[in-house]
């Protein structure tokens, strides 16, 4: 297990190496001049060119590439275009809002996916199924923009049951929770369908095998041969669902946080494409790069536990 951490530590540096060199070559070929957003509508050419040489824009790209690689190995992720903040600090500020919607999203899956594909694997082929296959189907093909408004409307605006936006309140209050209801709920719904689908279709095959009839035939109690002969066993693939989209989720928090006016790293990653700022962009993808893998390490590490028959040595 360690060895396999260590292996994954190396992955993890030459991906986020390969992750960094994309953005950046993306970004210095993206249209449009940082020195021009930067200085506004009524700088001069002698302005603009002022600016590019102090930012360093003027440097060929492998020269810009590598100042910048050499500052981010050393925890230097530079400034802020825009509003001259250090990057770290900016993403620091946000980065909890999206961790937070992310963990809620991911509960709200997590517990209506599991609990409806259980639920339509057991009672298979009844109306009880093909309700629930509606729903995984309805709620993959929904456009988390237009979900986020019909909750609103409803919710918000017509019963007036939870606020319409932001997520400024500490979780763990009443006010926090309220916060998090329609946006985890918004951002979650595709999660919960996907995992659905793959406990139903896992669940239906681990309750065909020989050692659950064998369970039955013995006399042991039905709850019992649920959570523990068949649960258990179909929870692999079902795991391996759980942690991409996790990942998925930190990173795509953006549509979310825009239809709800929350302050996290998803809109200020858009704000900053919008503007060329590309420290910001540059650090906030390098912090979900880093983010997903170190999410699938611990899918791999959870394997193990689940399944002592899977052996990474």
């Amino acid at each position: 297990m360690i060895g396999l951490i260590i292996k994954r530590m190396f992955q993890l540096l030459f991906l986020l190496f390969g992750i960094s060199f994309l953005v950046f070559s993306s970004m210095y070929i993206a249209p449009g001049d940082p020195a021009a957003m930067i200085a506004g509508p009524t700088a001069t050419e002698s302005d603009l060119e002022a600016i590019r040489e102090n930012l360093g824009l003027n440097d060929p790209f492998l020269v810009q590439y590598g100042r910048y690689l050499g500052n981010t190995l050393q925890g230097d992720f530079g400034y802020s275009y825009q509003t001259k903040q250090s990057v770290a600090e900016a993403i620091a500020i946000r980065f909890p809002n999206t961790l937070k919607l992310a963990i809620a999203s991911m509960i709200v899956a997590v517990v209506i996916g599991i609990i409806t594909g259980l639920v339509s694997a057991l009672k298979h082929n009844s109306w009880l199924d093909v309700t629930a296959t509606t729903f995984a189907l309805a709620g993959i093909s929904i456009p988390n923009f237009w979900l986020g408004a019909i909750l609103i409307l409803i919710f918000a605006v017509n019963l007036q049951w939870l606020p319409v936006g932001g997520l400024n309140e500490p979780f763990y209050t009443v006010e926090g929770m309220k916060q998090l209801i329609l946006p985890a709920i918004t951002l979650g719904t595709a999660s919960a369908a996907m995992i659905a689908r793959i406990a139903r279709s896992s669940i239906l095959e681990v309750i065909k095998a020989d050692y659950v009839r064998t369970a039955r035939a013995k006399g042991v109690k039905e709850r019992t041969v649920i959570w523990v002969h068949t649960l258990k066993n179909a929870m692999i693939p079902v795991i391996t669902v759980i942690g991409l989209n996790f990942g998925f989720l930190l990173g795509g928090t953006i549509i979310t946080e825009k239809v709800f006016a929350i302050n996290g790293v998803g809109r200020l990653m858009v704000d900053a494409i919008a503007m060329r700022d590309f420290p910001l962009v540059q650090g906030s993808v390098l912090l979900v790069a880093t983010l997903f893998v170190v999410v699938n390490l611990f899918v791999d590490i959870v394997y193990t536990y689940i399944d002592p028959r899977i052996s990474y040595d």
